[in-house]
């Protein structure tokens, strides 16, 4: 890495260090085996899914399915849509160009973009690719599927014959080979791959497809030279989601030539404890380890090995229940740094590494695929709220941490120079946020997310809007508009927050049943045109204690982590908006959190509801009455999420 880094500094001294012990590792004699080199966007899409195994019980709704309608999501995810399309694609192309020795004048971004960064088009060929994709699939902007075409096109030309693309040179792979310091060359490569295969998934181009066989074959042909052993080494670098990636690949066009090496980025040091359901993370780079278990979800979805099932399960319950905090995020400084339920002392400034929230979201989307489970959206539903919504500002600028430090505030990248690794993941975030909200079983529809949208089934010549101002209103509404009647079960997640006495009402009659928290309440019978469904979302004040410091607790209504708001004082330009560093200049200093009085086990006396409508909650600490609102509406101010309660024993809440 560059210097000046000072947020990856640790790790990549630990990954040096690693690396200055081995011996160079020289390549193999053997040759790579024949590739295809092309495929067919009819033969490819043709064999796309036979591949899969019957794993998946539950399948999510295309993209142009769902359409987001007035909302927080549906606004933030227009400000991500503007931003796309303020990036020139000649600015983009322009470190590719360069590289394959294509003129350009077009001016360099700077950040992790600029010409001397090695991870130069991670974002520029990836992320903006992927984000590009999505934004087309889910709101069908013509004008930005036009860009992605001539990324797709300007980056084609710049990939040589045997298939290499990317932005900076083939030497970053002989300096991995041989043990060197290097960056993340294979995360940027994957992140190029996954561009193109997004743009070839969600907008139909052919030429990314042929742009990512090209990648693929390069791959092969790179992994053939390297022994088991010498992988294991080459494995301890940064690689992304590159099984991920070939995965899809194979998944497309049906040569295993890709999902035989997808598998080679099988690291043992990971997957084998977590077969055995250990957890071992204690001390590992946060953000490295999740794509790769996407990687394993990956694999046992097309071959349905049931160890990779076992791998991704139990990464995604320990970290979702023993190393997140209750705004859903992980990490902290990018590290596990503790023991499975213990993150005592790891609210810092650089808490929560928004890269963690948005892998883990997708590694959810995968389990509850296999499994149904509800509450895989509870956790789901809270970080999409709390680690996510509120991590972009109204230009469209997004958070690389989420700061839980006690009166700390968000710092966010500038538009042409920064680029961290969360601009792109929060880029194709805001890009998706229609994705989630509706599933299917068979015949059976299933509703997990209270989100104003409206889902096209034609299967069952279905049209479903549900209006609601959820979670400022306590209630959600679905209309049916159906050609002809149909028999199917409506499945309504009924979460673990929910208070009690909620009620269901179908046609405007109350039903005398409900059901459990963190279930469904099922719904099976004769839907006909005009058919209205109103469920109850009562809210209530809970806590969830940190784990490992019983003394300190955050505050929720209903889904949302709540924040004491503590002012804008001393607040700068240069503390909230950060460039190549994502560190704010000058770091803030720990506050105090604020104390507060808890006589018993589970007592929120302590926290007022002001308005529920407005979401303004009102908070009695020993330093007097502080405002209190949802943590992601806070942009320009400093904020508390934890408190620190007076006895020190506190209770499940």
């Amino acid at each position: 890495m560059s210097e000046g880094v000072d947020h990856r500094r640790r790790f990549l001294k630990r990954a040096a260090t690693a690396l200055a012990s081995l011996s160079v590792l020289p390549k193999a004699m053997a040759l790579a085996p024949d590739v295809a080199d092309t495929a067919t966007p009819a033969a490819a899409a043709s064999g796309a899914g036979t591949r899969e195994q019957p794993v998946r019980r539950m399948q999510a709704f295309g993209l142009g399915q769902v359409r987001l309608l007035d909302s927080d999501f549906s606004r933030a995810a227009a400000i991500n849509q503007r931003y796309l399309h303020t990036l020139p694609v000649d600015r983009l192309a322009h470190s590719f160009r360069v590289q394959a020795g294509i003129a350009s004048s077009a001016q360099a971004f700077g950040g992790w973009e600029k010409p001397d960064c090695e991870l130069r088009g991670h974002f520029t060929g990836g992320h903006y690719l992927s984000a590009v994709a999505l934004t087309y699939a889910t709101t069908g902007d013509v004008q930005l599927k036009q860009r992605g075409d001539e990324l797709v096109a300007a980056l084609a030309a710049c990939q040589q014959p045997n298939g290499y693309l990317s932005a900076f040179p083939p030497s970053f792979f002989d300096r991995l080979s041989n043990g060197e310091k290097v960056w993340a060359p294979f995360y940027t490569v994957h992140k190029i791959l996954a561009g193109m295969l997004d743009m070839y998934e969600h907008t139909g181009n052919a030429q990314a497809l042929q742009v990512a066989i090209g990648i693929g074959n390069w791959t092969v042909r790179w992994l053939n030279g390297f022994s088991d052993a010498q992988m294991a080494h080459i494995l301890k670098t940064e690689y992304g989601g590159m099984n991920d990636g070939l995965y899809e690949l194979y998944a497309i066009t049906g040569n295993e030539r890709y999902r035989e090496a997808a598998h080679r980025f099988d690291q043992p040091s990971l997957f084998e404890p977590l077969a055995a359901h250990r957890d071992e993370l204690q001390g590992l780079h946060s953000s490295t380890q999740i794509p790769k278990v996407i990687g394993a979800a990956r694999r046992y979805e097309l071959t349905g090995e049931p160890r990779y099932r076992r791998i991704a399960e139990f990464f995604w319950e320990t970290v979702t229940r023993n190393r997140s905090y209750a705004t859903g995020g992980s990490s902290n400084d990018e590290f596990w740094n503790t023991p499975p339920s213990d993150l005592k002392g790891q609210l810092g400034l650089y808490s929560a590494e928004c890269c963690v929230a948005y892998n883990l979201m997708k590694l959810t989307r995968h389990v509850y695929a296999w499994n149904g489970d509800p509450r895989a959206f509870d956790y789901y539903e809270r970080t999409l709220y709390n680690a996510r919504l509120g991590t972009q500002d109204g230009d469209g600028m997004k958070l690389y941490y989420y700061p839980l430090q006690p009166g700390a505030a968000k710092f966010y990248n500038s538009p042409t120079d920064s680029f961290w690794c969360c601009t792109g993941s929060g880029a194709e975030e805001f890009a998706r946020f229609n994705d989630s909200i509706y599933f299917r079983d068979d015949n059976d529809l299933y509703v997990n997310l209270f989100i104003p949208s409206e889902l096209d089934w034609p299967e069952h010549k279905l049209r479903l809007r549900q209006d609601t101002a959820f979670p400022r209103e306590p209630v959600t509404r679905l209309r049916f508009t159906l050609a002809a009647p149909a028999t199917f079960a409506l499945n309504l997640r009924v979460p673990g927050w929910i208070a009690p006495g909620a009620h269901v009402r179908v046609n405007g009659e109350a039903l005398d049943v409900f059901a459990s928290p963190g279930s469904y309440l099922t719904l099976k019978r004769e839907w006909r045109d005009g058919d209205r469904v109103e469920m109850d979302l009562s809210m209530r004040l809970t806590y969830e204690t940190l784990p490992g410091d019983d003394g300190l607790q955050a505050a929720l209504y209903g889904p949302l982590v709540l924040a004491a708001r503590l002012g804008d004082k001393g607040l700068t330009h240069d503390m909230q908006y950060c460039g190549y560093d994502a560190a704010p200049k000058p770091e803030p200093k720990p506050w105090p959190a604020p104390r507060v009085t808890v006589d018993r086990s589970g007592d929120m006396s302590w926290l007022n509801v002001a308005s529920a409508q407005d979401l303004r909650f009102e908070a009695h600490t020993h330093d007097g009455k502080l405002a209190v609102v949802p943590l992601n509406q806070i942009h320009g101010e400093r904020y508390s999420v934890y408190w620190q309660s007076e006895t020190g024993a506190i209770g499940s809440g």
